[in-house]
């Protein structure tokens, strides 16, 4: 997040994150060395044919046509292999797609594994065709040797990189690592807005009204200005309205933050004075990225979400795959444990002056909590197993709690568990429940009778 105005790194990113999400960004760059290195061992030759340039014994490949040969075989070689990459990637997605739901295949599209061997094996192509075509174009008595050894050096690379291929693929496509994937950015996501902001609010001094009553103000008497296209918000440039606020010297509020879905022509956000919206309204358009889909770039609760999606899936009854929520339990809570000792929103975003330019859209802490429990109690009301899980988890999150507040969202989380025990037909899986309720509630109090913490940065 800027400091003073300065860029948020993370709202930098859209353009990179959408190169990213796509097979073709990596492959074309490696295409772009091919060309590169084509032209450098190119030059090579026709200094070695010239005489300029002595080729070691072992360098030197035979005749023109067998040369020829060599590289017509490894260019076909070369493409059937691509063709099996491409298949094998798109059964891969196939199944993620089925398991883990379609908002997880971003995540195996954006695998640089899967794009550096599609990318090597397209580069070592097209490099092959164009050895191939200077060794026709050129006279019986000019052989490309150097460049006919790379090709064959570039089809060694190129198994192993399929052999590399072969063993990432048979790893990505396993459900904990998915999940610890999801889980890892999740993490990211939490460090980067903490982060974040301990530096703004210890590097910025408070001028102007106080933020509380432009709040008021702005929800009272604010212009609204509306959103430019339909879409999911992806990412805020504060930075930007930052200083488009500063230049009508107006203050903004946002209200969607990213994860949300906008639709054309409704409220974005509202400016005071409201005879600046019309000022701002393109800068505030511009500084809003939207697409088809969430991003995990500023969107924490996109992380939460997956997870969610993974576990209630695997609970589903088609799938009945207890350990798998189980293991999605276990890793929401350790992204809940971080947000609890950790998470200290601060909505109000100051210029280099101090003085209030943009307030965003807050995620408060109940409603993450709530993100984390509630579908997953719902899939798996009548297990025990989940529900046993999901009560310990609430033990472990409060010892990581920093007030009274956190530790109520919490509580009436093991109460909604715990009022769902009639549908358990078992007597002693109601009692294990029970138990394991009794055990949070222990946890709950043991927390409470420590001083509150301050939040950790």
């Amino acid at each position: 997040m800027p400091v003073n105005g300065r860029p948020d790194r993370r709202a930098a990113r859209p353009r990179r994150e959408q190169l990213r999400a796509g097979l073709w960004f990596v492959p074309a760059l490696l295409v772009i060395a091919a060309g590169v290195l084509f032209a450098i061992t190119d030059a090579l030759d026709r200094a070695a044919h010239r005489g300029s340039l002595t080729l070691p014994m072992w360098l030197r490949t035979g005749s023109a046509d067998a040369g020829r040969q060599i590289l017509i075989g490894i260019a076909a070689a070369i493409i059937t292999v691509v063709g099996v990459v491409f298949s094998i990637t798109i059964v891969a997605l196939t199944l993620a797609s089925t398991q883990f739901g379609p908002r997880i295949l971003r995540a195996f599209v954006r695998d640089r594994g899967t794009q550096v061997t599609l990318g090597a094996f397209v580069a070592t192509f097209v490099y092959s065709i164009l050895v191939l075509a200077a060794a026709n174009d050129a006279s019986d008595s000019f052989i490309p040797h150097v460049s006919i050894a790379t090709s064959l050096l570039l089809v060694l690379v190129d198994l192993g990189v399929l052999i590399f291929f072969i063993d990432h693929i048979a790893k990505v496509i396993q459900l904990p690592r998915v999940v610890a994937g999801i889980a890892s950015e999740l993490s990211r996501g939490i460090d980067a807005a903490m982060v974040g902001n301990t530096a703004r609010s210890g590097a910025q001094t408070e001028t102007g009204p106080a933020a509380g009553d432009v709040i008021r103000e702005l929800n009272e008497a604010g212009g609204v200005v509306a959103a430019a296209s339909s879409g999911y918000l992806q990412v805020v440039r504060h930075h930007q309205l930052i200083r488009v606020a500063a230049q009508a010297d107006a203050v903004i509020l946002l209200l969607h933050r990213p994860g949300h879905f906008v639709v054309e022509g409704r409220p974005l956000a509202k400016v005071l004075p409201a005879s600046a919206a019309t000022e701002v309204q393109r800068g505030l358009n511009r500084a809003h990225a939207t697409g088809p889909h969430r991003s995990l770039s500023q969107d924490i609760a996109f992380a939460i979400d997956q997870l969610v999606e993974i576990a209630i899936r695997a609970l589903s009854p088609a799938v009945n795959d207890t350990f798998t929520g189980i293991t999605c339990i276990d890793w929401l809570t350790d992204g809940l444990c971080r947000i609890s000792a950790r998470w200290a929103p601060e909505p109000v975003w100051r210029d280099a002056a101090g003085r209030v330019r943009v307030v965003e859209a807050e995620l408060n802490y109940q409603r993450l909590v709530d993100r984390a429990f509630d579908k997953i109690r719902q899939a798996g009301i009548t297990m025990p197993a989940i529900l046993i899980r999901q009560l310990d988890s609430i033990a472990r999150i409060v010892e990581s709690t920093r007030d009274d507040s956190q530790r109520a969202v919490l509580v009436a989380q093991a109460e909604m568990i715990v009022s769902v025990l009639d549908a358990i037909p078992v007597v002693e899986d109601r009692n294990d429940v029970r138990r394991s309720y009794d055990l949070a509630m222990a946890a709950v109090g043991r927390a409470a009778t420590t001083s509150d913490r301050p939040a950790a940065g």
